[in-house]
């Protein structure tokens, strides 16, 4: 890249586990602190049609809580309208999926602010292009990864491997942030506690069952990430 990116790429232990949320209050926290902050989702799937083209719920998240002049197109770069797979989406749409176009926005958009909270697609693992995945993608951007952890039974061991997967990739996790998916989950706190315990990096916040996902920002620590 032609100059350092500066801000946080989001990942989750699966998917539908909260990292839109996560992402949006990312965002709001760190224009707090009176940065300028665009949210990125380099490809999504799961798109409806309208009459300025696909659109992405996700996307559309980001693209209005960073509250910058920015076009839909700056923000998420590769946009299928199935809910499936980005690399399946992506193969029966005929377009190829490019690392190097993806970083050419990530540069483009950080010219347009402070700070850029790239938000990923699926778990860690999942694959893009022919010869690269989103683990690839991250360390290509050379962001710090925040760890969205689906609260609910089983997210202990996920979020083990998911902390170990990011370390083995050569990436850094900076931290990781619980977000509530089963209200009822048994054992709560101690489940917290022991994420806590075993997980390699400090925990940035809990998210509790909201009735408006815009309020998530008021649980989240963004720490050093402001002066990253």
């Amino acid at each position: 890249m032609s100059a350092a990116i500066k801000g946080v790429f989001v990942t989750g232990t699966d998917t539908a586990i909260g990292k839109t949320v996560v992402a949006v209050g990312l965002i709001e926290a760190l224009a707090r602190t009176g940065l300028r902050v665009a949210g990125m989702k380099p490809v999504a799937s799961g798109a409806r049609c309208t009459r300025r083209g696909l659109r992405n719920g996700d996307a559309v998240a980001l693209l209005a809580a960073s509250g910058l002049a920015l076009e839909y197109s700056q923000v998420n770069p590769y946009c299928f309208e199935p809910p499936i797979a980005p690399h399946l989406a992506a193969a029966e749409a005929g377009v190829p999926l490019r690392i190097e176009t993806i970083t050419r926005a990530a540069e483009a958009l950080q010219r347009h602010a402070e700070r850029i909270v790239v938000e990923g697609v699926g778990g860690w693992k999942v694959p893009l292009g022919t010869d690269f995945d989103l683990a690839r993608l991250a360390a290509t951007l050379d962001l710090p990864v925040i760890l969205v952890v689906g609260l609910r039974l089983g997210c202990i061991s996920q979020a083990r491997l998911t902390a170990a997967a990011i370390h083995a990739d050569g990436c850094r996790l900076f931290g990781w942030i619980g977000n509530t998916v089963d209200a009822g989950m048994a054992r709560y706190g101690e489940n917290l506690a022991t994420l806590r315990a075993l997980l390699p990096a400090p925990c940035l916040g809990v998210i509790p069952r909201l009735d408006d996902p815009r309020n998530a920002v008021d649980y989240i620590d963004i720490g050093k990430l402001a002066h990253e």
